[in-house]
């Protein structure tokens, strides 16, 4: 026991760091983005993804801007709208998710009694023709007229950057004296930006849809009430189901024991609802799904009397927009780019159904004693296990606190804190299996001289540390292996005498080769002037598929640093193509008793040279097989096409790597969307539809060889169709 007695306070104090962290004594911000991440990961994993239909989402998308005009749509617009959903498709409630702050002038009513007061004030049959028309001219008035009497819930919004206030609030949901006494830390607002009075008080209420914006910019909760100068405003969302119930009571509880609200109720004469909130009155946002889990019918198709009865009648009705002009589109834990209208729908649906997640007060004590107990237990009989029941015991605990956890979110709708169990508990493992590699011996000199002369020595020393977990037999892994070749190199070397050749082609390979190396590749051989190389063999590198693509690019810019130095020795530009592929290999020391080499083989090996060679048909550098693509998350792809390559049965998907996506502009990322929806309806044969995107990408890059290429496709789908078993796969019969 003494000898593990640096191992057990080493411990203790990770457990004391995270005791800390939970208590909110100090807040560890990697923690608390793990605790958001894996939030969002149980709500991906639990969502219904099944249509809402007792949500309808009225979108002032493009097809109405288009049909309509530009937003603002005049007030006649919007009380045609207002009376087409209440009289003809009799809606239950409409709630807006748009501000009415300003005065309509587009009916020109302001000029012509401007004109009456000024240059015709002593023409009697002026002023009697436009106090004849006023009623039909002001919009706002009609606007209002239209909202009297009807259940419509009109939104506003707050604002925390300065204190303008424009138009008025609803009658507040709660009055000052409701907390007198009692520290709740509502979030509160300095300004406003409300409705116009006439429209606000001729309205059955008011909402705010302003959400709880959290530090990485994801919607994840929004006040249910928010405190504006000692009053307490709701949530449109609640606002709504409040006008639809024909709740008058709004009650929070408990309040006797403790500074926080944990729920809100809902009074109504058919029942009750009651929504959880956290200690800052908000409510955790229950996802259906992604985008459109609720039912969406274009505005303009209301207006003009298109839309389905059926799906309007008795339904509660949200007018927002999707429009991406109009600026309504939210990072969610379910898509990046999310209608803000569709959150109000969530939440809606959540508060009916009561499956609104809850965070009771409680929960950071319960946190607490779990780390106890967790960390208590890893750090007494880790160091006392061997590296195999170790890892078993590390196991089974992060099994079972997420078991335990998914049970309480499953069962209760408890969202119980996790990331600082799982950090604490991966910590504790890291540490004791790092101390045990260093007290154990190692024989690091037998094992250097057995691999060095087979795989680069600067990973020699990594695999030293744990000498058993390696073998040069040969063995089955999946891996990455990448195939590059310069472009055009038979008729390059035709033109070269050969001592200048040589050392061209020794500075490239020399250059090829450090990058290679700098991101933890082996490699495997030079095949002339092509280099063969590999990840994760024989050491284990669970990112294999994405240190080839970071290697790939890479080189790419490493052969474009060295342009310069080329031309100054007067050689020639090279430009290499580079195939990479993920897959199952056979990998091992193989080769005859007179010559061998620790070397990768398989279907999987020829196919990435299979892809290196197509690299030049679609005018790009490099070209990653499908399963490659699949195992990387943070670099943005191009799909170039399907293809069925030589030696290969069935088709494979192939990409083009762009690079890391957070360092790739706004425009690019923007071109290569429009760029997958042209090759979405390619392979749909809207041939017409696909062409004007190409053609519209074309303008952007003219000198892309990707989009001249389907462009031609395109022309010669329209001239000979392609038959019915087409499906959009180009073969290849000599790569």
């Amino acid at each position: 026991m003494k000898k593990h007695v640096a191992r057990f306070v080493l411990g203790a104090l990770c457990v004391v760091l995270m005791l800390g962290h939970a208590g909110q004594v100090w807040q560890i911000p990697f923690v608390t983005a793990l605790e958001a991440y894996l939030y969002d990961a149980r709500l991906r994993l639990t969502m219904p993804e099944t249509l809402d239909q007792r949500v309808v989402i009225v979108d002032i998308d493009e097809k109405s801007l288009g049909e309509v005009g530009r937003w603002p749509w005049g007030r006649n617009v919007m009380a045609e709208l207002v009376r087409r959903l209440t009289e003809q498709y009799q809606a239950s409630v409409i709630g807006f998710d748009v501000v009415f702050a300003e005065p309509d002038a587009s009916s020109g009513l302001q000029v012509l009694e401007a004109i009456g007061r000024q240059q015709l004030k002593d023409n009697p049959e002026y002023q009697r023709t436009v106090r004849d028309l006023r009623p039909q001219l002001d919009y706002d008035q009609l606007f209002a007229d239209t909202l009297r009497g009807q259940p419509v819930v009109l939104g506003f919004y707050f604002s925390g950057k300065n204190t303008q206030q424009t138009g008025i609030l609803p009658p507040p949901a709660l009055a000052a004296q409701a907390f007198a006494g009692r520290a709740v830390s509502f979030v509160s607002w300095d300004g406003f930006g409300g409705n116009l009075p006439k429209f606000q008080q001729a309205a059955a209420g008011g909402g705010h849809f302003n959400p709880l914006v959290e530090p990485d910019g994801v919607y994840r909760r929004v006040p249910m009430l928010v405190e504006f100068h000692g009053e307490y405003y709701e949530a449109l969302s609640l606002a709504v189901l409040r006008t639809l119930l024909g709740a008058d009571e709004l009650r929070p509880g408990p309040l006797e024991n403790g500074q926080r609200v944990e729920w809100l109720d809902l009074i109504a004469a058919q029942g009750s609802v009651r929504i959880p909130v956290d200690e800052h009155v908000a409510a955790l946002i229950p996802y259906r799904g992604v985008e459109r889990s609720f039912v969406y019918i274009s505005a303009v198709d209301v207006l003009k009397g298109r839309a389905s009865a059926e799906q309007l009648a008795g339904r509660i009705v949200l007018v927002g927009t999707t429009a991406p002009g109009l600026m309504d589109l939210r990072a969610t834990p379910v898509g990046g780019a999310y209608p803000g209208v569709e959150v109000h729908a969530n939440l809606i649906a959540g508060m009916l159904d009561n499956n609104i997640k809850r965070q009771p007060g409680y929960l950071p004590a319960a946190e607490i004693f779990q780390l106890i107990l967790i960390g208590g237990l890893l750090v007494v009989f880790l160091p006392l296990l061997s590296p195999i029941r170790a890892m078993l015991l590390a196991m089974t605990s992060l099994a079972s606190v997420l078991a335990f956890n998914l049970w309480l979110w499953h069962s209760f709708n408890w969202v119980m804190p996790v990331a600082a169990t799982i950090f604490l508990l991966i910590v504790l493992y890291g540490l004791n299996m790092t101390w045990s590699y260093f007290v154990e011996s190692r024989s690091k000199r037998q094992f250097a001289e057995l691999f060095g002369q087979y795989v680069p020595p600067e990973l020699v020393d990594e695999m030293a540390k744990n000498p058993e977990s390696y073998s040069m037999e040969g063995r089955n892994a999946e891996l990455t292996v990448l195939f590059a070749d310069i472009r055009g190199f038979t008729a390059l070397s035709e033109g070269m005498d050969p001592k200048t050749l040589t050392r061209l082609i020794n500075v490239y390979l020399g250059v090829m080769t450090d990058v290679i190396r700098a991101n933890r590749g082996t490699l495997d051989k030079y095949i002339g002037d092509a280099i063969m190389a590999f990840w994760g063999a024989p050491l284990s590198d669970p990112e294999n598929a994405r240190h080839a693509v970071l290697t790939a690019l890479s080189m790419q810019k490493a052969l474009a640093a060295q342009a310069e130095s080329f031309r100054a020795r007067g050689w020639p530009a090279l430009e290499i193509g580079i195939g990479i592929n993920t897959g199952m290999m056979t990998v091992g020391d193989m080769g005859s008793p007179v010559r061998k080499a620790y070397t990768v083989m398989g279907d999987a090996v020829n196919l990435a040279s299979r892809l290196e060679g197509i690299t030049k048909a679609y005018g790009v550098g490099i070209v990653v097989g499908e399963a490659t693509r699949a195992r990387i998350s943070d670099i943005s792809f191009r799909e170039l096409d399907r293809v069925k390559v030589k030696g290969k049965d069935e088709p494979v998907s192939i990409f083009e790597p762009l690079g890391l996506s957070a360092e790739l502009s706004a425009a690019t990322l923007d071109e290569l969307a429009l760029w997958h929806h042209a090759l979405q309806l390619y392979r749909a044969r809207e041939w017409e539809l696909a062409g004007l995107q190409i053609y519209n990408l074309q303008q952007r890059a003219p000198g892309c060889r990707l989009y001249a290429l389907y462009a031609e496709h395109i022309v010669a789908q329209r001239e000979e169709p392609p038959n019915s078993l087409w499906n959009g796969v180009t073969t290849y019969q000599t790569k």
